[in-house]
This record gives C-alpha cells, structure tokens and sequence, in this order.
C-alpha cells in the first residue's frame, strides 16, 4: 500500500578494460551471493529498509540541462531527508557550500516492511556541468555520486538501451548492465524497456535490480517504459513505479510517469504505456511528434509493433501507432517483451520499405524466448543477452548491439536526409553468424 505524504560520441572499450571495469564494480558492489539458477529472488538477499540511503535512482522530471531528480530508500527511523549537491571538483573541498534540498517521501509497505521513498529534483542548474550530490539525513548519508548535465543544444552523446531485465536479475543480469557501463562508462542515460522486474509487487525482486547495477542507478540517469510485469494482475501498476522513479508529467493525464517525453540535446525521447490505453495515447503521441523541435526522434515502449517471437502479435499497435511513426520521421523504434533480439525496416506489407522507423527488440535478462518464422527482420538472434550503445553525432545516429562477453553482434547507422528521413548504413560484423537455435 502506497501512503502519499507530499504532495562526444564514445567509442567501445577494449575487451581487457570492460572486464577490469567488470571486475571493479563486482568489488565495490556489496552484496550477498545469489543463487545460480532459478527466476525467482536471490534467497540470501535482505530486502528490509535500514536508516541508511539505498536504491538511489537518478531520473529526469523536467529539462536534462538545467534539472536533476534523484529518489532513494530508508527505513521509517529517516523520516526527515535532504539531498545536498555542489559543484563537482578536483578537490575534495567541492561539498563546502553544497546546498540542501529537502525532501518529498511516501510510505510503501511490502513483505520487506516500511519503507520510505524520498525524492529531490535540483534546479537551476547550469547546462553541460558536472555536479556531485549525497542524499541522507541524521540517520546516515550516502557517499557522494556525479553527474553531468546535459548541453542544452546538438552536441555529441552516447546512452544505453536494455531490453527485459525480468528475471534471475543478481545472478545473471547484472553482468549485462555492468558489462554495458564497461562498454560506455560515460553514457548519458540508460533506456529500460520495461518488464525491469518479473512481479513488480515483489520487493526482492526490486531489490535485486537495484543491487544488480548498485551506483550506475546513482551515476547515470534511468529512462524507463513500464512493461506488463510492472502491473499487478495485468491492471494495476504496482505501487513501486511511482515510489522509486520521478518522472515527467508531460504525458496522458492518468498515466503520469508511464507517458512522457524528454528532450536531450537534439534527441526527442517519447516513452509509452503499451499496457493501457494506448488508443488514448496516439492523440497524445501525435501532438509530440507533430510539435517536435528535434531532429532525432527515438520512441521507447514494451510490446513490439512487431512481434520477434512465435506466436505473439500486437495488431492495435500497429493500427493506432505505427501511421504516426512513419507520417512524423521516428527514427528508432525500441522494445522489448519478446525475449529475442530482431531488428529491420523491411516490414511485411509495407510499401516504404526502405523508409520509415527501424524497429528493435532486445533482451538483456536470462529469459528467452523463440524467434517467430515470419522473418521481417534482417537481423534476429535467439538465447542471446544483449545490451546496445547509441551514439547521436550531429547527423548519425550509430546503433551497436552487443553480447553479454563484449563481442559487437549487430550494428548499422542512420544518416539523416533532411526531410526525406534516415539513410540506413548496414554495418552487421562479418564473420558473425545469426545465433538461431
């Protein structure tokens, strides 16, 4: 129950660093062995609240250049909590003169207990700036994380998309979004494309997904889509979403935080709810790709407009979105749900074949599903887990999906023609095999 108390385009690192960062973050990580196989919570995790700041969260709630917004948990002993930020610096005098901002908590009562969720957004903050912030109270304060906030106009960024994270999330996830900082330790968010959890009332399971990726949460800023496991009996989004994650409200009214869009330097990123309402959603979605400033568009939900794996399809979304995607130039379309990786512009019955959006599904957890025989993709993989780095460079878009060992799987760039739309360049490693069972 949820009590409401207030209301530079990088490149990949080598093998060898992406395993020292591996191996880093393994030490600095503190945690508790999980079991090796199963889909359920890790049995020796404690789940319960300490006075202590954790699962510390960075999102967005308004403009990625001028605001930051941070949540994290304590147990009720924290009930008054403050986030403090300053100018990051070479000397470890930066925090003199931090300022403090209070706190907005809510009370979530799980199976782990009381809890209290708090939540900051920093203000007034200078564009393409580096800041560090703490957040705590009396009872105890975290150590000092940084950030940097984006530029305010195009300039060079790469960020991180993962598919379904879902299940098994300590065992066998976290080698995947920690191998994905390896690959690109200065990514300016992280896209989650829902189903980050496999029952999203469970609190353990939460508590793994944060475990899993510990300070990359606190570092680098999460964009999430809910997903269908994110909803209690496939109707109500669990009462962790909105607790755990501060969020635009510049969607569907009724479906804050589960619809929104953000702009970040020259990326327009529009979030949707493919669980619900998604026929009240395509007004909404018109209007933000019709006024859209931004000369990248990037769409973000959970159910693919078409399906990578057998004997799954999603005709509304493809009748009530997929006109609007191709009328107003999204350049990418990414999802997750289908446990396969499959991505193409060549759709079966289309007579813009060589226009339009790519579609993308991937998969980062340990769940997998078959590849469907309708082949509309034109590059696909089965029992693989993946994470992808994007890179926006003026006019190119670089996509680099790869696997759970670094090994680069699939790659291709889009080259904007000005309003005629994206040029597809095919850079599919050669000697690299489909992986299909």
């Amino acid at each position: 129950m949820l009590v409401k108390r207030d209301a530079a385009s990088l490149r990949r690192s080598p093998a060898a660093l992406a395993s020292a960062w591996i191996a880093l973050f393994a030490v600095l990580s503190v945690g508790r062995p999980a079991l090796a196989g199963g889909y359920g919570p890790s049995a020796a995790l404690d789940s319960s609240p300490s006075p202590l700041p954790d699962r510390i969260m960075l999102t967005w709630s308004g403009d990625p250049a001028t605001t930051q917004a941070v949540t994290w948990r304590t147990s009720a002993d924290a009930a008054v909590a403050f986030a403090e930020i300053a100018r990051a610096g070479a000397s470890p005098d930066f925090h003199e003169g931090a300022r403090r901002v209070p706190a907005k908590t809510e009370t979530l009562r799980t199976a782990s207990g009381e809890a209290l969720f708090h939540s900051v957004a920093f203000t007034d903050l200078s564009p393409n700036s580096f800041y560090a912030y703490r957040v705590g109270s009396d009872s105890g304060w975290s150590e000092w994380f940084q950030f940097r906030t984006a530029a305010g106009e195009r300039r060079p960024f790469s960020f991180i998309y993962l598919g379904d994270a879902q299940n098994n999330i300590l065992a066998q996830w976290s080698r995947v979004v920690r191998a994905a900082f390896a690959a690109a330790p200065n990514a300016r968010f992280v896209l989650h494309a829902g189903d980050l959890v496999t029952d999203g009332a469970d609190d353990a399971l939460w508590g793994e997904w944060f475990r899993a990726g510990g300070w990359i949460h606190a570092t680098i800023p999460g964009i999430p889509a809910a997903g269908n496991h994110e909803y209690v009996n496939d109707d109500k989004l669990n009462d962790h979403w909105r607790a755990q994650f501060t969020l635009p409200e510049n969607g569907v009214p009724g479906l804050e935080e589960t619809v929104y869009f953000i702009d970040h330097d020259g990326v327009r990123i529009v979030v949707l709810n493919s669980c619900e309402e998604i026929e009240r959603q395509a007004s909404w979605l018109e209007g933000v790709l019709a006024d859209n400033p931004n000369p990248w568009t990037i769409a973000l939900f959970h159910h693919p407009v078409y399906s990578g794996a057998r004997d799954r399809d999603n005709e509304e979304l493809r009748r009530l979105w997929k006109p609007l995607f191709e009328r107003y130039g999204v350049d990418l379309v990414l999802q997750g749900h289908d446990h396969v990786y499959a991505r193409g512009k060549n759709l079966p019955g289309s007579e813009e074949a060589a226009e339009g959006p790519m579609y993308v599904v991937s998969v980062s957890g340990p769940k997998m599903y078959d590849l469907t025989s309708e082949r509309w993709m034109d590059r696909a993989a089965e029992n693989t887990q993946l994470y992808q780095v994007l890179s926006v460079d003026q006019d190119t878009l670089r996509f680099e999906a790869y696997d759970a060992t670094g090994a680069l799987y699939d790659a291709f760039d889009l080259v904007k023609r000005g309003a005629s739309g994206s040029r597809l360049v095919d850079r599919t490693p050669s000697g690299v095999p489909e992986r299909l069972n």
